[in-house]
């Protein structure tokens, strides 16, 4: 159940992008013990932030017709379980990242910021989608840093491009709740600009996902199978703009989730198909 309320399958939005790290960084040949140990850390702080999430907007939520039936609101689980779940969770997260390297070490304090204050950003600014996407960003940067040791510029085409992309469908999910965000006084991008403006925002973010990713090229000797998943990305992003349009909150859940949940998987089968046959 506790699965289920923070929606693990989600890991699939950024750690296939930890994996391509990897790939890119140990040029396909990865020691396993740090495979492990960056899947890990990135899948538990994934969910750790997740579980925090509920929690934290629990009142939120049970105030939202739209999610007044998620598991805290309803009564199916408790808060208390879901704080033992994201502190295990936590546990792994700074045990993975000890048995890495000391600079792992020294940014768990950042990583702490950004799983433990992004629920609250919507409280005080519609950049909190932003918030959200350099926290997702987190997973393929702390991969690149657990196998390095340190920051390098190359590092950021891939973390930018999906601090972009992951803000661009979260306002894209945001849309659903435009009336009871301006009612509640929350911020977000679709209730400070409108629903038009919101999808002109999140369409300019994934723009900056596919440039992002395309740069990749000047730091890492990929080739046109590359090129090719991010001209099938494009196509997904492109997609999930149409998608959108239908209004509903089936086609929003189409946009945000399904249509991101293969987007990730498309570039790291991109990525690996140049690193291991071409």
């Amino acid at each position: 159940m506790i699965g289920d309320a923070v929606i693990v399958r989600h890991t699939l939005f950024s750690l296939p992008f930890a994996i391509v790290a990897i790939l890119l960084e140990t040029g396909g040949r990865p020691p396993l013990r740090s495979l492990l140990l960056i899947v890990l850390a990135a899948a538990s702080a994934r969910n750790a932030a997740n579980a925090l999430n509920r929690v934290i907007d629990a009142d939120i939520d049970a105030r939202n017709p739209r999610t007044a039936g998620r598991h805290l609101p309803a009564g199916l689980l408790s808060k208390k379980e879901l704080l033992v779940f994201a502190g295990v969770m936590g546990a792994l997260l700074v045990a993975s990242a000890a048995m890495l390297n000391w600079l792992c070490v020294a940014l768990l304090p950042v990583a702490a910021v950004l799983i433990g204050a992004y629920s609250f950003t919507k409280r005080f600014t519609w950049l909190c989608h932003y918030w959200l996407g350099v926290a997702c960003a987190a997973a393929p940067m702390g991969a690149f840093i657990a196998l390095s040791g340190r920051f390098e510029l190359r590092y950021f085409a891939l973390a930018g491009a999906v601090a972009l992309w992951v803000a661009g469908f979260d306002i894209l999910y945001a849309l659903q709740d435009i009336e009871f965000d301006r009612r509640e006084g929350l911020h977000s991008v679709p209730a400070r600009f409108g629903a038009r403006g919101a999808r002109v925002v999140s369409a300019l973010s994934h723009l900056g996902t596919l440039v992002l990713l395309a740069a990749m090229t000047l730091f890492w000797d990929l080739s046109w199978a590359y090129y090719a998943g991010v001209f099938i990305a494009g196509i997904l992003l492109a997609a999930e703009h149409v998608v959108v349009r239908g209004g509903t909150e089936r086609h929003v859940r189409i946009a945000s989730y399904s249509i991101n949940e293969i987007l990730p998987l498309v570039v790291l089968a991109a990525t690996a198909v140049d690193i291991y046959l071409l």
